[in-house]
């Protein structure tokens, strides 16, 4: 399933075959559709399009373009419309100084009380930024530093990602401006750009990976390579995915997904997807067994969302032995079996056992993601026990420094960082492959981090990005 989070489907491009451009979408897998306005009229004709049609959502705003025309008795008018039952957004607006087509300073105040709005609607913004990025950013940043109940309701009060505030529709930035948008709870969106040679998108996607962003046609406009020049629809928002998929080396399904999920979460669009026991990353099929932890990371939003790929992994439950089978099926249809979802997995060591071997009977590898405290939380040397059952573990060091070590994780640096490290060193000795990793963070020395894992565990090592 594909979103398309951004297509002005009111265009006068879209005036003579609107139904069958919602056919081909639809025969591609777009499920919906988000039309942002760019004024008062299509504001109310994304309205009109989307009382006439399940899949499409309406957003209502002033674009920059339109500023020197948005009198207050307009802006008004754009909130009474914002309270309609499928306006999930105020957009597009934002400030654009590549056109100037209104005065920058007319720009910026309609931006600002645009924003007001939406946080006294609670919804949130889908922002236009050209040539204009550090202002934007700062205008939102300042705006949720001010109001930091716009749209708190939506995160989980234990969890660690910010609220969804908005998206950077058309995201032309710099891989730090994106992450800093993160931070403060927006997404950035990617168009037919990511398919276009001069482009530095797929510079900015590479260093911040795929997990914040949406896809997005802004149709008609911005066609994507094949199909410059001419008039852009949503069913392109696949060709969007695809070269993005292309760009990670994985399936356009993880893309799909996670754009999807992401855009849902961001503007509310149902339904909202049910808990997964089992999920595919690559062809690994990995285990969510728990979502209980005897450590608190402050970078895992286990408490929070729990979502992976755009996979629900906030477990209702803890499945049972015959459920997680069950779920797995044939597991010789994927390179390897992994434990892995947002708890840690020796919680459940019995489970862990009887699953693996199950497994194992069937001749597949199985990998053990974990903290490394088994053996304190099992009160035993469970290392024994894994020989046969598990050919690798993958051990969350974090930090090669203790004291930093126990405030990333919120737990006493002592016994828990000495029995980590012996954890790790007795799989290496018993003949399991032992990975130790650590989570790309700028407090943490990678290097050291490095150097501790190869000379003192003697185990690989690798760091895990954290967007």
């Amino acid at each position: 399933m594909f979103i398309d989070s951004h297509a002005h489907l009111f265009a006068s491009e879209f005036a003579d075959d609107l139904e069958e451009v919602l056919r081909r979408a639809a025969s591609v897998g777009v499920d919906s559709i988000v039309v942002p306005a760019t004024d008062i009229d299509t504001s109310k004709q994304a309205i009109r399009l989307a009382e006439k049609y399940p899949s499409v959502y309406a957003c209502v705003g002033y674009h920059p373009h339109e500023a020197s025309k948005a009198e207050a008795t307009l802006l008004e008018e754009i909130e009474r419309l914002s309270e309609h039952p499928k306006v999930v957004a105020i957009g597009e607006i934002g400030l654009d100084y590549f056109y100037d087509f209104a005065p920058r300073n007319r720009q910026h105040d309609i931006f600002k009380a645009q924003v007001e709005m939406a946080i006294r609607r609670n919804l949130p913004i889908v922002v236009h930024t050209r040539d204009s990025i550090p202002d934007s950013i700062r205008i939102v940043r300042e705006a949720a530093a001010a109001n930091p109940q716009w749209r708190e309701h939506l995160r989980n009060a234990k969890g660690h990602l910010p609220a969804p505030r908005g998206v950077f529709h058309c995201f032309a930035g710099s891989a730090e401006e994106a992450k800093e948008l993160f931070r403060f709870g927006f997404y950035v969106s990617y168009p037919g750009i990511v398919t276009f040679k001069k482009s530095n998108a797929v510079s900015t996607l590479q260093q911040t990976g795929f997990d914040h962003i949406l896809i997005e046609t802004d149709s008609p406009y911005v066609a994507p390579v094949p199909l410059r020049g001419k008039r852009n629809e949503p069913a392109n928002v696949k060709i969007v995915a695809e070269r993005i998929a292309e760009v990670f080396g994985v399936p356009v399904e993880d893309i799909a997904r996670t754009t999807a999920f992401n855009t849902k979460r961001l503007f509310q669009i149902p339904p909202s997807d049910a808990p997964r026991i089992t999920y595919t990353l690559r062809n690994s099929l990995y285990l969510n067994i728990t979502t209980r932890c005897n450590a608190d990371c402050w970078f895992c939003d286990r408490k929070g969302d729990a979502v992976v790929k755009g996979y629900n992994l906030a477990l209702e439950r803890e499945p049972t032995v015959e459920e997680v089978i069950q779920a797995i099926g044939d597991p010789r249809r994927y390179d390897e079996i992994v434990f892995c979802g947002y708890g840690e997995p020796t919680i459940r060591w019995e489970e862990v056992k009887a699953i693996a071997g199950w497994v194992k009977q069937r001749g597949v590898r199985v990998r053990l993601n974990t903290d490394g405290h088994g053996n304190i939380i099992q009160k035993k040397n469970i290392v024994p026990e894994l020989l046969g059952l598990i050919d690798e573990v993958s051990i969350s060091l974090n930090s090669s420094d203790p004291n930093q070590y126990a405030t990333m994780m919120n737990i006493p640096s002592e016994p828990y960082f000495g029995a980590m490290v012996e954890f790790a060193k007795a799989c290496i000795q018993s003949g399991v492959a032992t990975t130790m990793t650590v989570v790309n963070l700028p407090e943490v020395d990678n290097e050291k981090a490095k150097q501790f894992t190869e000379q003192v565990i003697g185990a690989q090592f690798r760091a895990r990005p954290y967007f």
